[in-house]
């Protein structure tokens, strides 16, 4: 997977790693905004709950997902180390960025970064040929071709192995947009692979009961089933109330005293001047608690994950105007005044949803069955392979004891006639 665990990204430089841009190009944008004025808040602070002070320094830069997270961080920490092409970034817009035309900047970057990028790309050239090369020799491929196999590779120029260029910045952003452009549908699509398994399998396990015990398993099911659904209502995500019960119960504030700009700098953890997934996806932890509990049999925490997923993509669809996978002040204070914001439609949660239909289940217990029909070919393979180097080794053996019999033989003959000679010489002397 991924991509899992894989919708995140990690834009630089004073921010330091901000998470879940799927288009690659804003990694380089989103930390070009430090200098933004922060707008003042009035609040009462002995009001608020004690909350630590956040490090931007320390915060860990979250997994993307991508095959090649590490090199892309370590391109973009070298990448933060030049002035030049810091100062560059900042002044750049998305399409500057998106186009190509940031990247050819690489060019003007201080020979001291050039030769770290160079040493990470031929590092990641190595990985990539070692991740070639354990492929191939799990299928017991004994020819290789790296340079024709690298291709495959799309976030880096693989015919220049030893030198990162231009175009090696240039693959890499654009790889990294694609990818993670469709990162929440690849999750939403493992989800509901997900869940198809977990039904595949109970009406497997139910195949194997008696009537008696399966007609206890079908009535505990759907038990389990009702209790989760008994559950608080949830508040419309990004909605006035949802909000509101944020304000009041995670940052300890009157409901009274609700304004959406305190609320904003209240929950922008970075103060970088935008909320970004991460930071929305904490804003839906009240409403979530409502439906799903770790303690409970039948809460699934693999849905709650999902479910917090549609609610940040909701609110994303609804505020961010601009698509760019990050929510500003101004684009925050516009949504609060739409009437959706206070009139809200009722939000269904997932134990409202079909995940799959019949048809949909059978193709994929079709394709497990096929898969499975694989395997243990394999399997069989793999087992008369076994037998067969079991065979040859007990030939072996055989073949083995039956020499040193033959040469135990042949020493008995020959101290026989020894043992003869030596009589025989002992019989003249006398």
């Amino acid at each position: 997977m991924f991509f899992q665990n894989l919708n995140i990204i990690v834009p630089f430089f004073q921010m330091k790693w901000r998470t879940i841009l799927p288009q690659c190009c804003l990694l380089l944008v989103t930390c070009a905004l430090p200098a933004l004025e922060a707008v003042p808040i009035d609040i009462d602070k002995t009001k608020v709950k004690t909350t630590q002070p956040v490090d931007s320094a320390k915060i860990e830069p979250p997994d993307t997902g991508l095959y090649y997270d590490e090199y892309l961080k370590q391109v973009i920490d070298v990448l933060e180390t030049d002035s030049h092409f810091r100062e560059k970034l900042q002044k750049a817009d998305i399409e500057e960025i998106k186009s190509g035309r940031l990247s050819k900047e690489l060019d003007l970057v201080s020979h001291h970064v050039r030769t770290k990028l160079d040493e990470l790309k031929r590092q990641e050239v190595a990985r990539l040929r070692m991740l070639i090369k354990a492929k191939l020799d799990s299928f017991q491929d004994t020819g290789m071709d790296h340079h024709a196999l690298l291709k495959q590779f799309d976030h880096l120029n693989h015919l220049n192995p030893d030198k990162f260029e231009s175009t090696d910045l240039d693959m890499l952003i654009k790889a990294a947009t694609s990818d993670l452009e469709h990162y929440d549908k690849a999750r939403h699509e493992e989800f509901k692979k997900y869940e198809m398994m977990k039904e595949h399998e109970r009406r497997e396990y139910l195949k194997t009961l008696s009537e008696e015990k399966r007609k206890e398993e079908e009535s505990k099911f759907a038990e389990m089933k009702k209790k989760h659904e008994n559950h608080p209502k949830v508040n419309h995500p990004g909605s006035k109330d949802q909000l509101k019960e944020v304000w009041e119960e995670a940052d300890g504030l009157d409901p009274n005293d609700f304004d959406p700009k305190t609320f904003f700098k209240l929950h922008d953890v970075n103060s970088d001047g935008f909320l970004d997934e991460q930071e929305l996806e904490a804003l839906f932890t009240k409403e979530l608690e409502k439906v799903y509990d770790p303690k409970n049999e039948e809460d699934d925490m693999v849905e709650m994950e999902e479910e917090r997923l549609r609610m940040r993509e909701h609110v994303m669809n609804e505020v961010d105007t601009n698509k760019d996978r990050l929510v500003t002040l101004d684009e925050f204070l516009k949504a609060t005044e739409k009437k959706e914001f206070l009139e809200p439609d009722s939000w269904e949660t997932l134990d409202h949803q079909q995940f799959f239909t019949e048809e949909e289940l059978k193709e994929y217990e079709n394709l497990i069955s096929v898969q499975e029909s694989k395997l243990k070919k394999k399997a069989d393979e793999l087992q008369k392979q076994k037998e067969d180097l079991q065979r040859q080794h007990d030939q072996l053996e055989a073949q083995k004891l039956e020499y040193h019999q033959v040469v135990f033989c042949k020493m008995l003959v020959a101290l026989k006639r020894i043992l003869g000679s030596l009589l025989h010489a002992s019989v003249l002397v006398l």
